[in-house]
């Protein structure tokens, strides 16, 4: 069946290691728009994270464009009209700050506004998430979050600190009825509400598009991904992904520093 739809995530995959747009990877998105598939960026960043690359890809400010962002927190069309929205509640946010506490590792939360902190001694990669999706850091006790509307948080640490808390789930699994935890990077361990990911996100546009999920591809890398993978009739894994990932594929594709997503949509799509 032709592809009508092409869920692409950002980080190590749309771009390449330089966190840049190569020229190969524009124009295969260009040719996929004119060939009149829709191209939606999917990733764990807010919007504010994802607006640099949409105008590039000839993909800003159209009502019938989209973006999934926050792993499938939010879908909206690249023009602003939000068609879904899943809220993280502030009841859950407590526990996992105090899981957080209990861990000894760095966490936050984030909305469109601001990435926020309860961490004194902020992390690094807080600043980092703050530089990469252009969003201010605020501190704010967990008192002060109560009637902030949030909508997805991170464990963010060293990569040897996040694998040793993951090395026992349970204390993961006790939330487990009301909250996901996804990786989408070696430093951080995304949080989200039960029934939120970039598939569950995909299958609400889908609907609205009339589309089945034979008629999509999905291209990733990461633990995150693998939601849409499995969920569009063509799963394109990254040269550069991770092993479940590839094994989750249809197709594996060049890495991000060898214009992979071209070499899918040139390949699969077009």
């Amino acid at each position: 069946m032709a592809i009508k739809l092409i869920a692409i995530d950002i980080d190590a995959t749309l771009l390449n290691s330089k966190r840049e747009l190569t020229p190969g990877v524009i124009s295969a998105i260009k040719a996929a728009s004119a060939a009149g598939i829709k191209v939606v960026l999917c990733s764990g960043r807010p919007i504010t994270g994802v607006t640099p690359y949409l105008a590039p890809l000839g993909l800003a400010d159209q009502a019938d464009q989209y973006a999934v962002t926050f792993g499938g927190g939010l879908v909206q069309t690249t023009a602003g009209n939000v068609l879904a929205q899943t809220q993280f509640q502030y009841a859950d946010y407590i526990q996992v700050e105090a899981l957080a506490r209990q861990l000894n590792l760095h966490f936050h939360v984030e909305n469109a506004d601001f990435l926020y902190t309860a961490n004194r001694n902020i992390s690094e990669y807080s600043v980092y998430e703050s530089s990469l999706v252009n969003l201010n850091i605020a501190y704010r006790t967990p008192e002060e979050m109560r009637d902030i509307a949030l909508v997805k948080g991170m464990f963010i640490d060293k990569p040897a600190l996040l694998d040793a808390a993951m090395a026992d789930m349970t204390p993961f699994k006790a939330l487990s009825d009301r909250l996901t935890f996804v990786k989408s990077s070696p430093f951080f361990l995304e949080v989200s509400p039960k029934g939120v990911s970039k598939g569950a996100a995909l299958t609400k546009l889908a609907a609205e598009l009339q589309l089945d999920a034979s008629e999509m591809m999905a291209i990733g890398d990461e633990q995150n991904d693998l939601s849409m993978i499995t969920l569009a009739g063509t799963g394109v894994a990254m040269g550069n992904a991770t092993d479940q990932v590839k094994a989750a594929a249809q197709y594996i594709s060049a890495d991000n520093d060898h214009d992979g997503v071209a070499q899918a949509i040139q390949e699969c799509a077009l």
